[in-house]
């Protein structure tokens, strides 16, 4: 994704029906999206939403959990072998383990604010590197993959994809599944980490325009004061 400083402008993005052609130009002003790509941002939320997948589940026994017995293995002197005291020891095969992993919450937060304008700055990136799409309806009749792999080529998708509608549409999805790098998603269910997964995005246009809507509001004064460092 490219950098960008602040700036203003209008960007077009054209809207596609089922076959492939070009009905209208979705007229979109940068403001409406922040104005800028705000790059550190981003990262933190990139950063936020790994950690936040991490289970943090491992766990490795120390040498006070290890079931052995407490008995000292053999007496402290006369048999001319080295001391030991326990086979819990790490020193012994099977004994506890020394600095071992153990169970620990990688989670981090973003506040309200900053997730909204993330997204904002992630749908930015995506549309002024000409990765998102824009159809007027998707309507797959008759319900066959080869449908939908007709609409991809028509709009020129050849890397992964994500579909963004208002609401999940089982059976598009049922239609779409099998196609390698294909995802679907709910406009309800979007952050920037899972836009910048997919390479190219296709919004149903009132996909798109609700999405919009959800990010009205971040080109305000109090978005532009609030730190994200």
């Amino acid at each position: 994704m490219k950098q960008e400083g602040k700036s203003s402008g209008i960007i077009s993005i054209p809207v596609y029906n089922m076959a492939g052609e070009v009905l209208e130009e979705f007229v979109l002003d940068r403001s409406r999206l922040g104005g800028y790509i705000r790059k550190d941002l981003l990262h933190q939320a990139v950063v936020t939403y790994e950690a936040n997948r991490r289970s943090g589940t491992a766990k490795a026994k120390t040498r006070g959990e290890v079931a052995y017995s407490g008995a000292k293995p053999w007496p402290q002197k006369g048999t001319g072998r080295a001391r030991a005291g326990s086979r819990g020891s790490p020193v012994w095969v099977g004994g506890g383990v020394s600095h071992g992993p153990k169970v620990r919450d990688y989670s981090k937060k973003l506040s309200k604010k900053m997730k909204k304008l993330a997204l904002a700055s992630a749908l930015l990136g995506k549309v002024g590197d000409g990765e998102v799409k824009l159809i007027r309806s998707i309507e797959v009749d008759p319900p066959k993959t080869k449908e939908v792999v007709r609409m991809l080529t028509g709009m020129g998708v050849e890397r992964s994809f994500m579909v963004i509608l208002p609401e999940h549409d089982p059976l598009l999805w049922r239609c779409t599944r099998n196609i390698s790098g294909a995802s679907m998603m709910a406009v309800r269910e979007l952050n920037a980490y899972s836009l910048l997964k997919s390479l190219d995005l296709i919004f149903q246009l009132d996909a798109f325009e609700e999405a919009l809507e959800r990010l009205s509001g971040v080109a305000s004064p109090e978005a532009e004061s609030m730190e994200v460092g």
